[in-house]
């Protein structure tokens, strides 16, 4: 080979050198994550990375008190501002934006979809007012947030990072920008991290962003999945309000990701916080030992008996017979009401089963091993346990008069 051919080869491997390193830095627009390499009186140097270099002026780390708080060795999340287009150079805004004031700027970051910093000065028809380097613009009530915000008052007076979708110059510049746009530009990045650990059985931390009749939502992370008003608690739920508050961060368990044909919801994620809570039943034998005092709210009647709700994921039966005392009753709503709370005594419990059965005769005592083993048994498999706990508690009735009539 000769010199000339080795030059034209070394000439090649440098392109291709040249082309990957150009590929892999960030373009106008990204969010970056680097290393502060120093804090200068003007300027922060930052290690995106490679080969990557990059500055950000200080102004942008400033806080209130007109401190700067970081230092070489901390971790910074930005924005490419812009790239100088003879020396690659990278500048960085910050989180909220670049901070710009002249027309042209605002031009510059409308054409390059870059984001800027806006301050919600107030509410007008169908949207917000928004000061964006001195000069007014109008985001749409659409594009404040990821979701509808009845009050938008809530949002007056807060610092965010906009994206510029209309710009018109002129002496008084015309400009309608949208936050909506960068925070579903934010949920899709999360949301390739959330999905990388969404699967069954994965216990996960999110936030409550929306409650229905049926079940509350949670955001995991630019992802959402639902848990379902009987995933909610171990104990009865009416409402999800009941037990949870929006923007509550919860753990929930993941019981089911199901691909769907939606591209703006990929898949149908079933969650539960239920599934994470104690069982109340591992030591109820020990809790409410037969002859125990115990308190509860009566859940719902039925025409055999009551159901009492002594704890949440733990509830009794009070047979018919064991609540009108000397006097015969048709039905319970005779002598209580569902809601009603009332204090009863612990007849016997099957763990196993998940049954205790309950007085609110004081006069009667517990069952005695004898009394229970003659009881007749319920094999019908059923787990509602409907007229089990009636058959039991006859069969103490009758063994109490079999008793009585021998003395």
């Amino acid at each position: 080979m000769t010199d000339d051919n080795d030059f034209e080869a070394l000439l090649r491997e440098l392109e291709k050198t040249e082309q990957a390193i150009s590929a892999t830095l960030p373009k106008v627009g990204d969010q970056v994550k680097g290393t502060i390499i120093s804090v200068g009186a003007e300027q922060v140097f930052v290690d995106l990375g490679g080969k990557a270099e990059a500055s950000m002026d200080i102004e942008n780390l400033r806080g209130e008190d007109g401190t700067v708080s970081v230092q070489a060795g901390d971790e910074l999340s930005a924005v490419v501002a812009s790239i100088d287009a003879e020396t690659g150079a990278v500048a960085l805004g910050n989180r909220h934006g670049k901070q710009l004031h002249g027309g042209e700027e605002l031009e510059a970051a409308y054409q390059q979809g870059l984001p800027v910093e806006g301050h919600i000065t107030g509410t007008t028809k169908g949207g917000l007012e928004v000061q964006i380097g001195g000069h007014r613009a109008f985001c749409p009530a659409s594009q404040a947030d990821l979701r509808f915000i009845e009050d938008l008052s809530t949002l007056v007076g807060e610092r965010c990072a906009f994206r510029i979708t209309k710009f018109e110059g002129g002496r008084r510049l015309n400009m309608v920008v949208s936050r909506r746009a960068l925070l579903e530009q934010e949920q899709a990045a999360r949301a390739t991290e959330t999905r990388e650990q969404l699967k069954e059985g994965a216990v996960m931390t999110g936030t409550v962003t929306g409650m229905k009749d049926f079940g509350a939502f949670i955001d995991l992370g630019g992802v959402e999945g639902m848990v379902h008003i009987s995933e909610l608690a171990l104990g009865r739920v009416g409402h999800p309000q009941e037990v949870l508050q929006l923007g509550q961060e919860v753990e929930v368990s993941v019981l089911r990701v199901e691909q769907t044909d939606n591209p703006k919801r990929p898949e149908k994620i079933s969650l539960s916080i239920r599934a994470l809570a104690k069982n109340p039943w591992s030591d109820a034998a020990d809790r409410y030992r037969p002859g125990t005092q115990v308190e509860g709210k009566i859940t719902r009647t039925q025409s055999f008996g009551v159901f009492v709700e002594l704890e949440p994921g733990i509830e009794g039966m009070v047979h018919i017979s064991e609540l009108g005392a000397d006097r015969r009753i048709n039905h319970p709503d005779e002598v209580v009401s569902s809601g009603q709370r009332v204090q009863a005594t612990v007849l016997v419990v099957e763990s196993e089963r998940r049954r205790i059965g309950l007085t609110l005769n004081p006069d009667n005592a517990p069952l005695s091993a004898e009394d229970r083993q003659s009881r007749p048994q319920d094999d019908s498999g059923s787990g509602s346990g409907l007229g089990t706990f009636g058959d039991l508690l006859q069969a103490q009735i009758a063994n109490r008069s079999d008793k009585a009539g021998r003395s």
